[in-house]
């Protein structure tokens, strides 16, 4: 590597809005983020999830015949 040209990698505090506070390494000492692992619902388990298979039945019954015919 030439010298002189890369920024510092040092400790970095990534702070969430939710108030958790998580040690990392970055070239930004500082770093403010509104979700983090704590407060997200995919990993906290209050994912809702959407109901595809009623979206699929309605496309089936407006273009079901239609699709069948292009097949």
């Amino acid at each position: 590597m030439r010298k002189g040209i890369h920024p510092n990698y040092g400790t970095a505090t990534v702070t969430c809005s939710c108030g958790n506070v998580l040690e990392t390494n970055s070239t930004v000492k500082n770093m403010q983020v509104n979700t983090c692992s704590a407060c997200h619902p995919y990993y906290t388990g209050q994912q809702t999830f959407i109901d595809t298979e009623g979206r699929i039945d309605s496309f089936n019954r407006r273009y079901g015949a239609k699709a069948a015919q292009k097949k």
